[in-house]
């Protein structure tokens, strides 16, 4: 049992920061800012420099079998991530991006105390405006509901500490330690004061060879982690605030993440997988010239049976500031 609990706290610290962001739903369209991992710049904007801190506090976790246990007493499990990003448009409808991770790694479990940092694992990506939202303040027809459609390709960089490298436990990663690809795919839509988003990510990791695991050099072996999926979908309310046009946004967010099984020598190692459910909420606010923004955000893994599997419950909390350049 504690076995099988240490492994789910291992994935956890593998994976939570590639976990999609709570502030999906800063549209593109609006004011610019992450969706779906990446960064997207304002049609008006030529590029987008962001900051935020993440602080993930880990309560319990729920089974192979979906069941949800809470940690033994005493346990303290954090993970703090400050995460620098960039994007830049180019060619009218082309958008390239940057986000880079640094992360904090506070734990106590069993009597186990463990502080370590490092960087995290690089994002790259670039993207793609297929469709753009040219909804009047006012809809007159069938053709002003088209929405905004963004597709492109994310590279997961393994600038992290992995297990493959020479932590001491669990307890030290910080990436993953495997390149992968994802296609992605964003939908927007704003009818004022409303506006909603879909995020759709698919990926796959690149198999590699291991030869050492937490410092100790083992028999040589070719893994490769299962295909990732992930969806989120928000729906935000926009509020002006006095007579200047600031604006004051809110979101709600529903978040979907599952990783299909771990492979040995091509050999797929059943119940290795995971996934899990999650909601959210944002309040962001973004001056009258759009340029300056910042935000806040919380989200929440459901810390009930069925909502997830072989996976931690987090909550996340987020602070965020960004800039637009014209």
């Amino acid at each position: 049992m504690k076995q099988a609990t240490l492994a789910i706290i291992a994935a956890a610290l593998l994976g939570g920061a590639a976990l999609l962001s709570p502030f999906s739903s800063w549209a593109s369209s609006c004011c610019g800012g992450s969706s779906g991992g990446s960064l997207t710049v304002p049609r008006y904007a030529r590029a987008v420099a962001d900051l935020s801190f993440e602080a993930e506090l880990y309560d319990g976790f729920w089974d192979q079998k979906g069941s949800h246990t809470a940690d033994p007493p005493g346990s303290d499990l954090k993970q703090y991530r400050l995460n620098l990003g960039y994007a830049h448009r180019f060619f009218t409808d082309w958008t390239a991006s940057i986000s880079l991770p640094y992360v904090w790694n506070d734990n106590t479990y069993s009597g186990l105390s463990s502080q370590t940092n490092g960087m995290g694992d690089t994002t790259l990506a670039l993207s793609y405006d297929l469709l753009e939202d040219k909804t009047p303040l006012k809809v007159y027809g069938f053709k002003d509901m088209a929405p905004a459609v963004t597709v492109g390709l994310a590279l997961l960089v393994p600038t992290g500490i992995s297990p493959y490298d020479d932590p001491k436990s669990s307890f030290d990663i910080t990436g993953r330690g495997f390149y992968r690809l994802d296609g992605t795919l964003l939908i927007e839509k704003a009818l004022q004061p409303w506006s909603a988003s879909l995020a759709l990510a698919y990926g796959m990791y690149f198999e590699r060879s291991v030869n050492r695991e937490y410092g100790r050099y083992v028999q040589p072996y070719d893994k490769q982690l299962g295909d990732r999926f992930s969806t989120s979908f928000a729906l935000s309310r926009s509020f002006y605030v006095g007579t200047g046009g600031d604006t004051i946004m809110a979101t709600a967010t529903y978040a979907y993440l599952n990783e299909a099984d771990v492979s040995y020598n091509g050999r797929r190692d059943p119940g290795s997988g995971f996934y899990k459910q999650s909601v959210g909420t944002t309040l962001a606010y973004s001056s009258t010239d759009h340029d300056w923004g910042v935000r806040v955000g919380w989200n929440h893994a459901i810390q009930q049976d069925g909502w997830g599997e072989n996976f931690p419950t987090t909550d996340i909390f987020s602070v965020g500031v960004r800039y637009v350049f014209r």
